[in-house]
């Protein structure tokens, strides 16, 4: 082989080295300075409540169970785009194989996916298997967990509610113990039997309440798993400052995951599959939520460039926002385009049926709750609360989900003077004259309201005080917390009532029934409402197909409610979220938590105090 240059390359060899070297420096260092120039895309936004922390099964709040979803991984995830809604697999390889009968799932899951480095694992890789799911739902059933989402297996799994009740009996619930009804066949293959068809299991594996915990993590803080959390998902945790900031990072252990979607027909669809097609999830590098409660501070943080999306627009700022449902001048001159905030979100006001002034089954508490029901005015909360971000609701069933019938009672409609009547007929007088109603039984007639700290609450309770003023019944707003400890308090049964929202897991009604099922007390069942022909119906819907018999039973519950008007149920919300020009990707999935994996950030537009 001939050594071209040979003597040139003699005579000038520690020149040739010399100059090879600062060249290979160079191009050593030429990326580095490349990666360091280029921003880092982060996703800012906030939220109006504070977390308690991050254990998905137990709690249901829902940042918590946002941020769960971006951490842990479930076993099915909602199509993105898709409308009718899809689902796809997540962790598992496939969608579940259902036996013909509707009580066997079979799942397979993916090989390879990796939970984040932790000490718990003693310093080997730990793969994510069918037994971790195996393990996650059992905590569901275990009575020190109090889990709030025990509802989705309860009554369903073979063998878990009887180990739930051995739990009871010894004070310590025996994972080891296998049961019939979740089985891990195989390192990757789970098996879920159930005592009963229930046709909504493949909405529930894509909840963040079902998906896997390592066990390992869970035993070594106990409790306290809730501030630690580990998982398999495209995030994990950065930063918790309590009540205040969650910051998320890319997950450097994610598995290569690729977008997928068939597609769906919104005005904006076909530009974010474009733009993620074949793309590498997730595509931003983290996640910066800060809870700021009140509306002004978080719209103007918004407006200032501080956040990248805001969902829904603040009420109060509806009109400002999108004059005549239109989006404003200057937000459209500032290149903030607009979608719809799609979710199933119901808003109603509690009766905590055990209280000894509003609570109780007999026919005048029954008229008492009507009365009060039919002296709010709802349209105010929607004209002055919500600036037109909603609708008035009825039914307990969210418009548009399975098993909703668009139908009201006349006692539904605002009637202040059919109030005062009704109240009159069942004994709630003015005995002493001094402008003020008592019980039947003469003792006084004073409701509490209980609500969290912030304006829109304070309005809410304005529109209450006057509204019930009119019907000559004395309210009293003494008792405010923060959301996670006021829900605390009312599953306890020590808040009369509040205002107060449900947004819809998946898209059933029977997931609205199940807040008002006994079984569900001390969880979701935040009024405490407890009657067995409703709990008989219960039982019968969750094993039966969507089908017209079943939306008939459906129909016969929400008339129970109507009956003893648990809730005043108001509005249905039809909110708007707005994004700003260099967030690329977002849409808001009915039924999904935030999408995060999803987004990316056009580092081109970003204004120069975000360009760090």
């Amino acid at each position: 082989m001939k050594c071209f240059g040979e003597n040139v390359a003699s005579r000038n060899f520690d020149a040739i080295f010399a100059r090879l070297a600062v060249s290979a420096i160079a191009a050593l260092l030429l990326p580095a300075f490349t990666l360091a120039a280029e921003p880092l895309k982060i996703i800012r936004t906030a939220y109006q409540s504070a977390e308690k922390g991050f254990d998905c099964a137990v709690d249901s709040a829902e940042l918590t169970s946002t941020i769960c979803d971006n951490i842990f991984d479930s076993l099915l995830q909602y199509d993105y785009l898709a409308r009718p809604i899809k689902l796809q697999p997540r962790a598992a390889l496939a969608l579940p194989e259902i036996s013909p009968d509707g009580k066997i799932y079979t799942i397979r899951l993916k090989r390879g996916i990796r939970f984040t480095d932790h000490p718990a694992f003693k310093g080997k890789k730990r793969e994510l298997v069918a037994a971790d799911y195996v393990y996650s739902m059992k905590r569901l059933l275990d009575p020190t967990n109090r889990a709030q989402w025990q509802f989705l297996l309860d009554g369903k799994v073979e063998g878990l509610n009887e180990l739930a009740d051995e739990a009871k009996k010894s004070g310590k619930f025996d994972y080891d113990k296998p049961i019939r009804g979740l089985e891990a066949t195989d390192a990757y293959t789970l098996v879920i039997r159930l005592k009963v068809p229930d046709y909504n299991l493949s909405y529930i594996l894509a909840m963040p309440a079902t998906a896997a915990l390592a066990r390992e993590v869970v035993e070594r803080y106990g409790i306290a798993v809730a501030e630690h959390p580990v998982g398999t998902g495209p995030f994990r945790l950065k930063e918790w400052r309590r009540s205040s900031r969650v910051t998320l990072e890319a997950n450097p252990d994610f598995r290569e995951e690729f977008f997928g979607s068939i597609g769906g027909n919104g005005k904006n669809d076909a530009v974010i599959a474009a733009h993620l097609k074949g793309r590498r999830i997730p595509l931003i590098q983290q996640v910066q939520i800060d809870i700021i409660e009140e509306d002004q501070p978080r719209w103007l943080a918004f407006l200032g460039g501080e956040h990248d999306y805001i969902r829904p627009i603040p009420p109060p700022l509806a009109d400002s926002a999108l004059p005549g449902g239109k989006l404003a001048p200057n937000l459209i001159r500032a290149g903030i385009t607009s979608t719809p905030d799609e979710i199933a979100w119901l808003t109603y006001t509690t009766f905590n049926m055990e209280d000894k002034t509003v609570g109780g089954y007999t026919p005048e508490r029954i008229a008492l709750r009507r009365a009060m029901s039919m002296a709010f005015p709802v349209q105010d909360e929607i004209a002055i609360i919500e600036k037109g971000q909603a609708e008035e609701a009825w039914s307990p069933i969210a418009r548009g989900m399975a098993g909703f019938v668009d139908e009201k009672a006349s006692f539904h409609e605002y009637n202040p003077a059919r109030a005062n009547a009704l109240l009159d007929t069942y004994g709630f007088v003015d005995r002493d004259g001094d402008g003020w109603r008592e019980m039947p039984d003469g003792s006084p007639l004073v409701i509490d309201m209980a609500s969290i700290p912030d304006q829109r609450e304070r309005s809410r309770k304005e529109l209450w005080g006057r509204a019930m003023t009119r019907i000559g019944i004395r309210m009293t707003f003494n008792k405010v917390e923060k959301l996670p400890e006021l829900r605390k308090l009312a599953q306890l049964g020590k808040v009369a009532m509040f205002s107060y929202g449900w947004i819809a897991d998946y898209p059933d009604g029977e997931n609205f029934l199940q807040l008002f099922w006994s079984k569900s007390i001390g969880g979701s069942n935040y009024t405490l409402f407890s009657r067995p022909e409703f709990d008989e119906l219960y039982e019968r819907i969750k094993v039966m197909p969507d089908t017209p018999e079943r939306t008939a039973l459906y129909q016969k519950m929400v008339h129970i409610l109507w009956v003893y008007n648990p809730w005043r149920v108001n509005t249905l919300k039809q909110g708007t979220a707005l994004m700003q020009p260099w967030v690329l990707g977002y849409k808001k999935h009915p039924f999904g938590h935030e999408s995060w994996r999803y987004l990316d950030i056009d580092t081109t537009k970003l204004p120069p105090q975000l360009r760090k």
